[in-house]
């Protein structure tokens, strides 16, 4: 009896030593993240369920600053101005006009994508990869919400720069989204107006306004 509590603290231990760990890496990664100016990256956006036989990829651009950014994937632009945000679709000629809730932690939007794991999740170490000479550390985060339709999400992190390389969400209906940052750029000069939606400029759209 003794042998198995003195177990279960060791187990106990070595688990609080990681999540300590995982807490500190996530840390210095949220830090980075909000010393910059504004962050512009490109990556590889892919989406997977074998069940379904659904396997897609394609590569997107997103630019942030602060809650604002301007996201670029299939197609269709995505303009957040803190308030609003405009989904363009030119291939329909339609605007979507709606406002996001800041407060939702369920979600993960492009504002959020690098700090989002900081509220509704608990996190542990995993695997560290070789990428390309890097070291890329995985922290596994699970929603603490059991009615979440995420399983898990896996965070990638190059231990040099902090930045994170690579995202994996594993859904319960068994899709996963994978995002891998191709390139990662800070403080890049971008126009004041970015992230402004000008209707002038979509005369022959038509604008739906959701709310």
């Amino acid at each position: 009896m003794i042998k198995k509590v003195i177990l279960l603290l060791c187990v106990f231990s070595i688990s609080s030593i990681h999540a300590q760990n995982a807490k500190e890496l996530l840390d210095e990664v949220s830090k980075k993240v909000k010393d910059y100016n504004n962050i512009v990256i490109n990556f590889k956006y892919a989406l997977n369920n074998p069940t379904e036989n659904v396997s897609q990829e394609t590569r997107g651009e997103v630019t942030l600053q602060g809650n604002k950014y301007l996201l670029s994937l299939m197609g269709t632009e995505q303009m957040y101005d803190g308030k609003k945000l405009h989904v363009i679709i030119p291939e329909d000629e339609e605007i979507n006009v709606s406002t996001q809730d800041e407060e939702d932690t369920s979600s993960i939007t492009p504002s959020k994508m690098l700090t989002f794991y900081e509220d509704g999740y608990s996190y542990k170490m995993d695997i560290v990869q070789n990428v390309n000479g890097r070291k890329v550390q995985y922290v596994k985060l699970m929603p603490i919400d059991s009615k979440s339709d995420l399983k898990e999400i896996l965070l990638g992190i190059d231990k040099e720069t902090k930045h994170i390389y690579k995202m994996i969400q594993k859904q319960n209906n068994g899709t996963n989204v994978t995002i891998t940052v191709n390139s990662f750029k800070t403080n890049q000069p971008i126009s004041k107006t970015l992230f402004l939606f000008d209707e002038s400029k979509y005369e022959n759209y038509y604008i739906n306004r959701l709310d």
